[in-house]
């Protein structure tokens, strides 16, 4: 078994913003050439989530609303200028472990690896990617 370390780098344009990963994180397992183990995507950031779900436009725009009723923008806080950008990322975690099947993510038919831009502006984030396998 091998564990390989790696970082995606990308910048956001802001709040609520969100961006595949799929495509990248899996281009990193066959560079490893892991056949099956975990892929780990952590995001060391208190404003950004990782989601797997459909990156059906409609979907996100649910998710959106989703997340501005749970979290409104108007809302009264004591932090003072971004709470609502913080609450959003208490809601879900920063990080998902997906299989390696076969040298693939083994998502489901509709799931795409998803990082989500709670924050209100422009940001550049950094992931770490853990791959564990053989």
């Amino acid at each position: 078994m091998n564990i390989y370390n790696e970082t995606l780098t990308f910048s956001t344009k802001g709040e609520i913003e969100f961006i595949d990963l799929t495509e990248r994180i899996q281009k990193i397992v066959s560079e490893h050439g892991v056949r099956d183990g975990l892929a780990h995507v952590f995001a060391p950031h208190s404003t950004g989530i990782i989601i797997l779900t459909e990156p059906e436009p409609g979907l996100l725009e649910d998710i959106k609303a989703f997340l501005e009723r749970l979290a409104p923008k108007n809302g009264r806080y004591i932090h003072p200028s971004n709470a609502y950008s913080h609450l959003r990322s208490v809601l879900m975690p920063p990080d998902k472990t997906i299989p390696i099947i076969n040298g693939h993510l083994a998502l489901g038919t509709w799931q795409s690896l998803v990082f989500v831009e709670t924050d209100v502006c422009s940001r550049r984030r950094t992931l770490i990617i853990q791959i564990i396998g053989a």
